[in-house]
C-alpha cells in the first residue's frame, strides 16, 4: 500500500490557494525509501515487487520466527488483517531458493486530528501562536503555519501594508510547536491556518485573531522593595518596563501590585501607572514579599504573568523599639548593681491583676442580680396589697347601691 501524499500536496495547494492567493511551499509527498505506512486497524498488504508472476514467495519477518496471527500470502503478497501496533515491523520477501527480492518496514498511526492552537502578542509588533496535536498518531508529523492578513479595519495611525499580507508564520527550529508573525498591525486582523501533515494526510485549523485580544505583556522587569527611613508601615516599590515592549508613547501599560506579609496568605493588590508605589499598610518588622504585573493602558487582552518576587522588611516603630531598649537596658543594671538576697520566707503573691478584675466583675454581676430580685419581689408584694385592698372596699359599696335601689319601693308602697 503506497502513501497518498502526491495527491495530498495537490489538496493542500488547493487550500493554501483559497486561504491565500499566493503560491505556499508544500510539500508534495513523504518519501522514505523501504519505508510503508499504513492506518491502524485497517487490513494492510505488502508486495513483494521482485517476485515474478506464479512464482512461490516466502515472507519473513525480522526478529519473529513466525508471521502475524492471521496473515495470509495472496499472489505473492503479504495481507495483514486488522493491523495493530503490534504489527509493526521489518517484513522481507524471498523466492523459493531463500534469496531476499524486497523488505520493507511498516509503520503504522493515525491521520491527524484538528491542532490546539492560542496565540499571545507580548507587543504590537509581533505575534506568536503555539499548537498541540490533538491526537497521537505515531507517525512523524510536520506543521505548515501561514497567515493571511485582513485589511477590513481601519489602519490607525498608520499602515504598513494597504493592500494586506499573506505569508508564513515563521517556526523557529529552537521552539517546537511555535510559529511567529513579524511586524504585524496592530488595527489589522489575522488568519491563521496550521496544518497538521503526516503520511497518511492532514487535518488543519483556522484561527481569526486580533491584536487587541490576544495582546498580553511579559512582565515588569526589575521590581525592588525597599524600607523608607522613618516610616514603619512604609515600603517603597519600583520596577521597569517588560525589555520586549515597544517604546512607543502611544502604547502605554498600566500596573497592579500584590503584597502580604510573609507569614499571612491573603494578597492586598493596588492598581497604579506609574513605575513605583509606596505601600502605606505594611507591617511593622514583618517581612513582606510583593510582585508586579502589567496590562494594556487601554485594557485590551490580558494581564501579564506575575513578576519574580521581592522582599523587604519595614523599619520597626522608634518609639517602641526604644522604650523597649531603655525598659531592657534599666533591667540589666538593676540586676548588676543590686546584691542577692536571702531567699523570702514569706509566701510569694501570685495573684494577677486579670484575676482581680474578673472577681469584681463577676461581684457586680451578682450583685446586679440580687437588687434585681428584690426589686421583682417587692412589685409583687405591692400589687398584691393594692388587690386586696379593692376587694374590701367592693361589698360596702354593692350594700350602699342595694340600699338606694329599695328606697323607692318603699314610697310607693306608702
Amino acid at each position: 500500500m503506497r502513501s497518498s501524499i502526491p495527491g495530498l500536496g495537490r489538496v493542500m495547494v488547493f487550500l493554501a490557494a483559497a486561504l491565500a492567493p499566493a503560491s505556499l511551499a508544500i510539500p508534495e509527498g513523504w518519501e522514505e525509501e523501504g519505508v510503508q505506512y499504513g492506518q491502524l486497524g485497517t487490513d494492510m498488504t505488502l508486495s513483494c515487487p521482485g517476485a515474478h508472476a506464479g512464482s512461490p514467495v516466502q515472507w519473513r519477518r525480522a526478529g519473529a520466527t513466525a508471521l502475524p496471527e492471521g496473515s495470509a500470502i495472496q499472489q505473492g503478497s503479504l495481507v495483514l488483517p486488522s493491523a495493530s501496533l503490534a504489527t509493526m515491523g521489518t517484513y522481507s520477501c524471498h523466492s523459493e531458493d531463500g534469496g531476499l527480492l524486497h523488505s520493507v518496514s511498516l509503520r503504522l498511526g493515525h491521520l491527524p486530528g484538528v491542532p490546539f492552537v492560542s496565540c499571545r502578542a507580548s507587543d504590537y509588533e509581533n505575534f506568536s501562536c503555539s499548537w498541540t496535536s490533538s491526537v497521537e498518531t505515531f507517525l512523524p508529523t510536520r506543521y505548515i503555519t501561514t497567515y493571511r492578513q485582513d485589511m477590513s479595519l481601519p489602519c490607525l495611525p498608520v499602515c504598513r501594508n494597504k493592500n494586506g499580507h499573506v505569508g508564513l508564520c515563521l517556526q523557529d527550529p529552537s521552539r517546537p510547536g511555535t510559529c511567529t508573525v513579524h511586524r504585524s498591525e496592530f488595527w489589522s486582523s489575522y488568519r491563521l491556518n496550521i496544518t497538521e501533515v503526516n503520511p497518511l494526510g492532514f487535518n488543519y485549523r483556522l484561527l481569526d485573531v486580533t491584536m487587541q485580544a490576544i495582546i498580553k505583556p511579559d512582565p515588569p522587569e526589575g521590581l525592588v522593595v525597599e524600607p523608607i527611613p522613618l516610616a514603619p508601615r512604609r515600603l517603597h516599590v519600583s520596577w521597569k518596563y517588560p525589555s520586549s515592549w515597544p517604546k512607543e508613547p502611544h502604547f502605554q501599560l498600566r500596573f497592579r501590585l500584590q503584597y502580604r506579609p510573609i507569614i499571612h496568605r491573603s494578597w492586598s493588590v493596588v492598581e497604579t501607572v506609574n513605575l513605583s508605589e509606596v505601600i502605606t499598610d505594611a507591617f511593622a518588622g514583618l517581612e513582606h514579599v510583593v510582585q508586579v504585573s502589567a496590562k494594556d493602558f487601554l485594557d485590551a487582552g490580558n494581564w501579564s504573568e506575575w513578576s519574580a518576587e521581592a522582599r523587604a522588611t519595614p523599619v520597626r516603630d522608634l518609639a517602641t523599639t526604644a522604650s523597649e531598649e531603655t525598659t531592657t537596658d534599666a533591667r540589666l543594671e538593676s540586676l548588676a548593681e543590686e546584691p542577692s538576697q536571702a531567699p523570702n520566707p514569706e509566701p510569694i503573691n501570685r495573684s494577677d491583676p486579670l484575676e482581680k478584675m474578673a472577681v469584681l466583675v463577676s461581684l457586680g454581676i451578682f450583685a446586679f442580680f440580687v437588687l434585681a430580685a428584690v426589686l421583682v419581689i417587692t412589685v409583687l408584694i405591692w400589687l398584691r396589697v393594692r388587690k386586696h385592698g379593692k376587694d374590701k372596699t367592693k361589698p360596702n359599696f354593692l350594700v350602699a347601691a342595694t340600699h338606694l335601689k329599695a328606697l323607692p319601693s318603699e314610697s310607693g308602697y306608702r
